[in-house]
This record gives structure tokens, C-alpha cells and sequence, in this order.
């Protein structure tokens, strides 16, 4: 389990006293890898009441084009760069800040897939 909270010791090594546990807001989840395949998603309920969309696969992404801007849906074809981890590239996991190819170019990832829910791209010229 990942643990988001507080550490138990100061910065001087003291420890802190705390009543009681861990506190359930203080839990983490597991990253989701976002891969290249048929469309997978899960909504997940969020503190506050607020929703999350977990997106575990998918063949499209939204890509804008600055200089016209316009925007289409576009098939994913591979990852080319991604800069979270290099080993993403031979397994085709997409991230925020992943360089993409697509069948219009090659375009920079700007949403969050694995918290967003959806892949919306920038298409890269100079490249």
C-alpha cells in the first residue's frame, strides 16, 4: 500500500506522536500505466465526492494543431519518447510529457490518461 502521509520522524530524529493510525485520506494507489489497445477505462470516486477516470488503454488521442487550431481525434501508433522513464518507450506506456506518433505526426502528450482519462496531444513540427 503507498502511504501519502506525514512521516512519523522530524527532521532532528525526534519522532512525532500521533493517537492514532494511518488516516484513511492518507492512502495512495498505484500508478496506472496507460498502454496502446483497445479503450479501458475505470471511474473511481475521489475525496470531496469528485471523480477520477483511469484510462488503461486506448488506440486514439485528441491532437491540436497550434498553428491552425484545430483538433482530431487521431490513431495511435507508437511511442516514440518519453521522458518519466525510458523503459516506457519498448512498452508503449503514454504519460504526460510522452512524444507519440500518430497519423498526422508526432505529438507531445499534455493530459494526465491515467488521471484525466483521455489523451490530448500538441503536434510537434520541428521534429
Amino acid at each position: 500500500m503507498k502511504w501519502q502521509g506525514r512521516s512519523r520522524r522530524k527532521p532532528t530524529g525526534g519522532r512525532y506522536k500521533r493517537s492514532s493510525g494511518k488516516k484513511k485520506y492518507e492512502i495512495g494507489r498505484p500508478s496506472t500505466t496507460t498502454h496502446i489497445g483497445e479503450e479501458r477505462r475505470k471511474v473511481l470516486r475521489v475525496r470531496g465526492g469528485n471523480k477520477k477516470i483511469k484510462l488503461f488503454r486506448t488506440l486514439f488521442a485528441n491532437v491540436t494543431d497550434r498553428e491552425s487550431g484545430k483538433t482530431q481525434k487521431v490513431k495511435i501508433e507508437t511511442v516514440l519518447e518519453n521522458r518519466a522513464n525510458q523503459h516506457y518507450v519498448r512498452r508503449n506506456i503514454i504519460t504526460k510529457g510522452a512524444v507519440i506518433k500518430t497519423e498526422i505526426g508526432e505529438a507531445l502528450v499534455t493530459a494526465r490518461p491515467g488521471q484525466h482519462g483521455v489523451i490530448n496531444a500538441v503536434l510537434l513540427k520541428n521534429r
